[in-house]
């Protein structure tokens, strides 16, 4: 599953970066899936975690006091000098940021416990590439988090952008299946209400969980 890159996409979340957090929708949807989340995987502080595509930290934050250390990794130079201020001004001691296109970028050396993702799938050129990325990034018996649009014909974003049109659970979780990964499962978490013109719409948000086979 593959599409063109979208090169505006770290211009255009920089232009928004600061705004990000006074959308009441984002808030909400970072809450709804941290806590789908906790209920779906067992945290500990001694779990370490990534969060990529992390924006503002609007997943992470919730879980922050949760997990042990996460790296909040993001290919938009806006977002993170957000996350950054958020960590000064609360006294975070276990988040780093860091500028981080895992298709584009040496991936970071050490691995994690738990990966987590939202909304950033649809805007990855290759599914399959990152998803064994991810794997590899993982612990033996870490888990995979990723949050994102079930399958739409194109309208919640706009026929002007090139991204992936939300995801078919089952063709997601087969890719999933085929880079390794146990234990798949999906559920809905949120649904974000778009306003077109024949009338309101609902975009049902999913949760797929899965795990490195291993320990």
């Amino acid at each position: 599953m593959t599409t063109r890159p979208t090169q505006l996409d770290a211009a255009h979340f920089d232009a928004k970066a600061r705004q990000w957090d006074d959308n009441p929708v984002f808030q909400e949807r970072g809450l709804k899936i941290a806590q789908a989340i906790r209920q779906a995987v067992a945290l500990n502080k001694r779990m370490s975690a990534l969060d990529y595509g992390c924006g503002t930290g609007l997943l992470s934050f919730p879980l922050k006091d949760e997990l042990g250390p996460i790296l909040m990794a993001d290919s938009s130079g806006g977002m993170l000098e957000v996350v950054a201020g958020k960590i000064a001004a609360q006294g975070v001691a276990n988040m780093t940021p860091m500028k981080l296109d895992l298709l584009a970028d040496p991936a970071p050396t050490q691995q994690f416990d738990l990966i987590v993702t939202s909304m950033t799938l649809h805007h990855v050129p290759d599914t399959d590439a990152i998803l064994r990325i991810f794997h590899d990034l993982l612990n033996p018996g870490g888990t995979l988090c990723i949050a994102d649009l079930d399958q739409e014909d194109g309208s919640f974003h706009g026929p002007e952008v090139d991204v992936h049109h939300g995801f078919d659970r089952a063709d997601l979780g087969r890719r999933a299946a085929a880079t390794g990964f146990a234990d798949v499962r999906f559920q809905t978490v949120f649904s974000i209400a778009k306003a077109r013109e024949t009338g309101t719409r609902d975009y049902p948000v999913f949760l797929m969980t899965a795990r490195r086979a291993g320990a």
